[in-house]
């Protein structure tokens, strides 16, 4: 006799999953950056413990001369613990009788309205992702300028001065020399090179018309500002642009949208490969053990709302977000004006 499922695995449907994961990695949640920018971390529990190294024990350089029939220089590391909970969010969309009686293909309603519960889980992923990361009083990696100290944010101006910069947008700024000097200073001081600017919008368009910038690429092939013609100006291997804009209005009210983060940017390290030896400014952990999910810690159930002649799809998210290595990440606030 077979076995049936089991608890709320019950109800999870694998295709409407598909779907989901399928939206989550196509051109639609493209906005979206979370899962691009910090490196995803498939767990089986839902809460754990995972290790971090203290960087300062593999560069010291310990190897020494040995002597014939002598021990060989040795050492270690230093090992500490954290630990992650992932937290489930949830999002749901009734199709009721009647829609579903006058719909010329059913399937079409269980799918967009897939489409519209996933929206919202990445949509809530997201806005975790800027407010945990893409913010002042995180990271520590900044070399001071104009007097300021080591490991404080910068902050853009109309003059440059202690830890200040001049904003992006502003005549005599240089964005290129203020973002490679902290690359400079990152890699002195973790051994590591940033591999990853994140941009707000308004930051990007600056960028784009930015002297300093427009000087350095007027004889290029193209002679056009895009991400990947920064990559190079920069020496990092991504930039990321957050696009996602969100809507701080309640339903029924005047629609209010704006960028989550708009005027902003963030050089860091990120690990290209998840790895419990390898530094990295952050991870994300999404609980893959949660029954019935894929391993950004996605499910999709469907069940029946009888009270409310309905049909009920929800989605389900299960994750959390660590900053790992706050070292490896220098946070340039107000970027532009």
């Amino acid at each position: 006799m077979p076995l049936l499922p089991q608890g709320s695995s019950l109800y999870v449907n694998a295709p409407l999953t598909n779907i989901s994961v399928a939206y989550q990695q196509g051109p639609n949640s493209r906005n979206f950056i979370a899962a691009d920018a910090f490196p995803i971390v498939p767990v089986q529990r839902q809460g754990d413990l995972y290790w971090k190294y203290d960087k300062g024990d593999w560069f010291r350089g310990q190897a020494e001369l040995r002597a014939p029939s002598t021990e060989s220089a040795g050492g270690g590391w230093e090992v500490t613990t954290d630990s992650y909970f992932a937290n489930v969010y949830a999002f749901h969309k009734d199709v009721d009788d009647q829609t579903r009686a006058n719909a010329s293909r059913m399937f079409d309603l269980d799918r967009d309205a897939t489409l519209f519960v996933t929206q919202n889980l990445l949509q809530a992923r997201e806005k975790q992702f800027v407010d945990t990361f893409i913010t002042t009083g995180v990271w520590t990696g900044s070399t001071g300028i104009g007097g300021g100290a080591n490991g404080a944010d910068l902050t853009g101006g109309a003059t440059a001065g202690s830890n200040q910069f001049v904003q992006w947008d502003r005549a005599g700024s240089d964005p290129i020399a203020d973002i490679k000097f902290q690359g400079v200073g990152m890699a002195r001081t973790t051994g590591y090179r940033p591999n990853t600017l994140i941009l707000g919008p308004f930051v990007m368009e600056a960028l784009m018309r930015n002297p300093a910038i427009l000087e350095r690429i007027k004889y290029s092939e193209r002679g056009i500002i895009t991400e990947d013609l920064l990559r190079g100006l920069f020496e990092v291997d991504r930039v990321l642009v957050t696009w996602a804009i969100e809507n701080t209005a309640n339903q029924g009210a005047t629609d209010a949208f704006d960028f989550m983060s708009g005027k902003s940017a963030l050089l860091c390290y990120t690990a290209p490969n998840p790895s419990i030896m390898t530094p990295t400014a952050g991870y994300i952990f999404a609980w893959a053990g949660f029954l019935g999910a894929g391993a950004a810690g996605t499910r999709v159930k469907r069940f029946r709302m009888e009270h409310l002649e309905s049909d009920r799809i929800e989605g389900e998210m299960a994750w959390d977000m660590k900053v790992v290595s706050n070292d490896m990440g220098v946070y340039f606030d107000a970027a532009v004006q």
